[in-house]
């Protein structure tokens, strides 16, 4: 392939990505607190992981499931910080020293099943939007953030890549078409 062949189908993809993340996460950031997730934003993060894998939707399964398994471990760190006898301090690096460290041990055991990376940081996710407000006032959020990493995933992820390809292939084919190439 040539040069210029190459520097302008990069900038199809550039542009047809831009275009499928400008038209279609706009539409779950709307229409999610209507289906109660206020915590719709949670979806664009976890895409960017899913993208950053390579997109990869053999990879989906095990990439949701260490963002719930990470969603279930910040509720459980919060309980475990908040119910442990020693200082705040203490319980906090009590409790992430083990589910640190248990997080590794079951991605790495089960790596078929957990993806790693999105287990600790659906950790992350959760623990930031969470903690500041304890057990006793999270209320469905551990489960407002199961949606938006599932939608996440499914429909930011794997929608946007799909969407994103049929543009890329849809232009090409008109490219190809196009009687004016003829020479």
């Amino acid at each position: 392939m040539k040069k210029a062949d190459e520097a302008r189908l990069k900038k199809i993809h550039m542009l047809t990505l831009a275009f499928a993340i400008a038209f279609l996460p706009p539409f779950w950031a709307v229409l999610s607190p209507y289906v109660g997730v206020r915590t719709g934003a949670v979806a664009l993060i976890v895409a960017g992981l899913y993208a950053t894998n390579g997109n990869r939707r053999k990879d989906a399964v095990k990439i949701t499931l260490g963002f719930l398994l990470g969603d279930l471990f910040s509720v459980t760190a919060i309980w475990f910080i908040e119910n442990l006898p020693f200082s705040a301090d203490i319980n906090t690096y009590l409790i992430l020293f083990v589910l640190g460290a248990a997080a590794v041990l079951i991605g790495e055991t089960l790596p078929g099943l957990v993806f790693t990376p999105a287990l600790l940081c659906g950790w992350a996710i959760g623990l930031t939007i969470m903690a500041p407000l304890g057990t006793s006032a999270m209320g469905t959020l551990p489960l407002q953030i199961a949606a938006a990493m599932v939608a996440g995933v499914l429909y930011v992820g794997i929608g946007v890549d799909l969407f994103q390809k049929w543009l890329v292939r849809l232009i090409i084919k008109e490219d190809s078409e196009d009687p004016s190439d003829a020479s």
